[in-house]
């Protein structure tokens, strides 16, 4: 891959094939720690049920609530990397930061979810020319950081990179997740440069 390349209405790149199989990927797995258990109803399931002791087709409070984006789950996920993609807004007050994170937590898994099927719906499952406007290009800008945070978190990735990345020899397990955090970094800052 050469980077991206400003070009009329966007940019553009183009991907071998095994460097869209590693994105997609690494967005999938993103995609699918994000969303959780928050599956989309299917369309034209009918109408819903009467909750017990309720009237039928009105929801009850638990259910307007998941409606209108108020999550039931307001503290910070176990889940390291999850933490490090959804942080607490109020570090230094906890009530703070629980009552913040119940009322836009739900909205900020379905904005990283749907860009994250931006990135995926432009590029081709076999590689091969991505032609983005501005708005697709900072959907995938978006992804791509949300990828290199989730893998910095399991690599352990500090200020100082370059130690660890100096450290991690070629036979060592993470020695391919360090080289493709370096590639990710390539292929995010072209696509800065190519907005710019």
């Amino acid at each position: 891959m050469s980077g991206f390349r400003a070009s009329s209405g966007g940019v553009t790149a183009r991907f071998a094939k095994p460097e869209a199989i590693v994105i997609r990927d690494l967005v999938t797995q993103v995609i699918e720690l994000v969303a959780g258990d928050d599956a989309e109803p299917a369309a034209g399931a009918g109408p819903r049920p009467a909750s017990p002791g309720g009237t039928p087709g009105i929801p009850d409070a638990a259910e307007l609530e998941a409606m209108v984006g108020l999550g039931a789950e307001a503290d910070l996920p176990d889940d390291p990397v999850l933490a490090r993609l959804l942080p607490d807004a109020y570090r230094e007050d906890p009530e703070a930061a629980r009552e913040f994170r119940r009322f836009t937590e739900s909205g900020l898994r379905s904005a990283k979810v749907a860009a994250a099927r931006t990135l995926l719906a432009t590029l081709p499952p076999g590689g091969g020319k991505v032609r983005l406007s501005a708005e697709q290009a900072e959907q995938w800008l978006r992804t791509l950081n949300d990828v290199r945070l989730a893998l910095g978190v399991r690599l352990g990735v500090t200020d100082d990179f370059d130690a660890l990345s100096d450290s991690v020899p070629p036979g060592d397990p993470r020695y391919a997740y360090v080289q493709i955090y370096q590639w990710l970094a390539y292929v995010q800052g072209s696509l800065v440069a190519a907005l710019s």
